[in-house]
């Protein structure tokens, strides 16, 4: 399968060993300064194409893994190797690989769910997060139990409970096309692009995969295990970045979330999906380096203006 590397020249597509998978791991640029990447559900680190080389321009090293079953990176067999606490020892040991002296976590949709949880249990492994299009866990679950508008909108998360059965589906959707047909900005995504999002969900041993993340979330109970944790509040600074067209979360669900993070900001996106990085890329780049500045952060609205 191609790499990141295959289709943008100025990264370099490494492996690094954590957690007892190997992962395949887009990197760019240099320093002791590291943004760490986490891509979401059904992607590919190709999703931080836009990202990687403008933080790399403004002096950061940018680490855009594929998450365990994704790409090139190893699928190990089972629902037990999904589990949350699993995910976010990856997380934790891909730091460490990385021997960074500063660590701000990038993320999105899956890759955002992993990051909320590391700020709370592993604070002192992070120095900034950035959530983009991702509740808070407490205010997500919350979400489903009181609004019937988000309990539709998750009807997938139940659906890939199920077992054989979103395996034949996924197997005969184009991811890429799916993702790209729901995007406010296609010209944002390239044939070549489409096509390496399609192989990501061509193989049998990548589907059941990243349909483990979710099945390990409720059937193998991790929701239920960081729930009795509890939700401590993050002390860590936090960037929420949000699209108002994103047909899976509604923006309802991430009102409140300033009562669970000391330091934080969130930035709407109006008329922009679910895959804001993609859709708004300019934008949201303005609004990475004023937050890794300690800048005041520009609103959407004035930066198209």
């Amino acid at each position: 399968m191609k790499t990141t590397s295959d289709l943008i020249k100025e990264v370099e597509t490494i492996s690094v060993d954590a957690n007892g998978v190997r992962f395949e791991v887009d990197t760019q640029g240099k320093g002791d300064r590291l943004v760490l990447c986490l891509h979401g559900f059904p992607e590919h680190s190709i999703a931080w194409r836009f990202q990687m080389p403008y933080l790399a321009n403004l002096g950061y090293r940018v680490w855009a893994p594929n998450m365990r079953g994704y790409g090139n990176t190893d699928a190990p067999k089972g629902l037990k190797n999904y589990q949350l606490e699993v995910l976010m020892k990856d997380v934790e040991e891909l730091i460490e690989a990385s021997d960074a002296t500063e660590v701000t976590l990038l993320s999105h949709d899956w890759g955002a769910l992993i990051a909320w949880h590391l700020a709370m249990r592993k604070p002192a492994l992070i120095d900034r997060l950035v959530i983009c299009n991702v509740p808070h866990p407490f205010l997500f679950w919350r979400a489903i139990s009181r609004s019937f508008e988000q309990l539709r909108r998750s009807w997938y998360i139940f659906f890939f409970q199920l077992p054989w059965l979103p395996e034949l589906v996924f197997s005969r959707i184009s991811s890429g096309r799916l993702i790209r047909g729901g995007a406010a900005k296609r010209k944002n995504y390239s044939d070549e692009v489409v096509e390496l999002l399609n192989k990501n969900t061509s193989r049998s041993r990548n589907r059941t995969a990243m349909l483990n993340y979710y099945r390990a979330m409720l059937c193998g109970g991790g929701n239920y295990r960081q729930w009795k944790l509890g939700y401590p509040k993050i002390k860590v600074p936090t960037l929420m970045l949000w699209g108002e067209k994103d047909v899976a979360l509604s923006m309802t669900s991430s009102m409140g979330t300033e009562d669970h993070v000391d330091n934080f900001t969130i930035r709407y996106f109006k008329g922009i999906s679910h895959h804001v990085q993609q859709d708004a890329p300019d934008e949201v780049n303005a609004m990475l380096a004023a937050f890794l500045q300690n800048n005041p952060i520009p609103e959407y609205f004035e930066l198209m203006s």
